[in-house]
């Protein structure tokens, strides 16, 4: 059965960074928990992690053995959820649709679902039911997106800090970190009439894919030396420790705006006792953006029934394949009596034009009967009445005569 264990919506992001789990882990932890489950995808996000898994173990049983596993303080317990499957797969849906991020509709969290996946198939750990499970959820989100043009009201954790230093007139930006996140703050920046952005990575020159004057690219040691300088600092890195201390930050100075959108946190809280810093992390963001957020409920609204024609489709699919073995006994059983209706009127006739003419008209009968009888036994199982229908259909095509 898939079920799913997640933490709930509005845990404070203290809480959130101590389950947060970086890619490293999730590797390990996906091949650890696969010995107590039939399939595992991890999705850790700055927003959420949540557990997807399918096996014999569930409920607290199951809980236990995951927290046990993931080496997770049991009195964490209580800020987490536990869905059973049909709500997981109802959840799911919505989640790679933008109904449960923080800011609604936010389109990096599609971007983040393939990932899980696509490291869960990599790893082996998925090849059942969330294999389609998650198949399905990804071509949702794209078509909820793409039918509902979700584009014209884009927004993203990268936008809006983007966004809140324009309105504060920053000029000089500084950005920790180039992955995903990161690229989209750069983009957004530089679509601005800004003077300076620095982009303060590890490794130089694994950034070399902007051209631009404004832009210039440091090292953490470099970027720590000219930080006071700026107008704006944006950090999104995959750090597990502080990136930005307070003794990195001098007390006098011009107003610093900082925008902290990694889990766990890059910015220590001891900066925001300098009166010229502003500090904001993932969950203050998310708060500035009541101006879009009303226009995006109701578009999102208005295009919700594509979510339950997913779901309903994957439901249909498991219905079926559960009937699938008496398809392919009834198919199986179809060839097996042709071929001898076949033999038969070979041994009875001589001309080869009439047996070839004959033999096409006998698999043609039989294909239709059966095809005929598999569209029935979908239609039964699907209203629930399958288990009666098989009785049936396996007295007609299964009996040996």
């Amino acid at each position: 059965m898939i079920q799913l264990l997640g933490i709930k919506k509005n845990t404070g992001v203290e809480i959130r960074e101590k389950l947060a789990l970086s890619q490293k882990k999730r590797e390990g932890y996906t091949k650890e928990l696969l010995k107590y489950f039939d399939e595992v995808v991890i999705l850790s996000t700055c927003n959420r992690t949540e557990i997807y898994f399918n096996g014999s173990l569930n409920g607290e049983e199951g809980l236990k053995k995951i927290f046990e596993v993931l080496n997770w303080n049991i009195n964490l317990r209580d800020y987490c959820f536990y869905l059973d499957e049909k709500e997981t797969v109802k959840h799911l849906m919505e989640v790679v649709c933008g109904f449960h991020s923080k800011i609604l509709g936010e389109d990096q969290i599609l971007g983040q679902i393939k990932d899980a996946y696509h490291l869960a198939d990599e790893l082996k750990s998925v090849k059942h039911d969330l294999q389609r499970l998650f198949q399905e959820a990804i071509t949702c989100g794209k078509k909820f997106r793409t039918e509902g043009k979700l584009y014209e009201i884009p927004v993203s954790s990268a936008s809006i800090a983007i966004n809140e230093a324009i309105k504060n007139n920053a000029k000089k930006i500084m950005v920790i970190g180039y992955g995903e996140v990161g690229k989209l703050v750069v983009k957004y920046a530089l679509s601005n009439d800004i003077e300076e952005l620095n982009i303060v990575v590890r490794r130089v020159e694994s950034v070399n894919d902007i051209d631009d004057k404004r832009v210039n690219i440091m090292t953490y040691e470099d970027g720590r030396n000219i930080i006071n300088d700026m107008e704006c600092v944006v950090s999104c890195t995959s750090a597990p420790h502080l990136i930005i201390e307070k003794k990195h930050i001098k007390e006098s100075g011009n107003k610093l705006i900082i925008f902290d959108l990694a889990l766990p946190r890059d910015v220590d809280e001891k900066v925001k006792e300098y009166t010229r810093i502003d500090l904001y992390d993932i969950d203050d963001i998310s708060s500035m953006d009541d101006e879009n957020k009303k226009l995006r409920k109701e578009r999102m609204l208005q295009f919700k029934n594509i979510i339950n024609e997913y779901i309903e489709g994957y439901f249909n699919w498991k219905n079926i394949r559960d009937v699938a073995y008496v398809i392919k006994d009834m198919k199986k059983n179809s060839s097996r009596v042709i071929k001898e209706r076949q033999t038969t009127l070979k041994n009875k006739c001589n001309d080869k034009k009439d047996i070839e003419i004959a033999e096409k008209l006998i698999k043609s009968t039989s294909d239709y009967y059966v095809n005929r009888a598999i569209e029935v036994l979908k239609e039964e199982q699907l209203k629930g009445q399958g288990e009666e229908c098989i009785k049936i259909l396996e007295k007609i095509f299964l009996k040996n005569l």
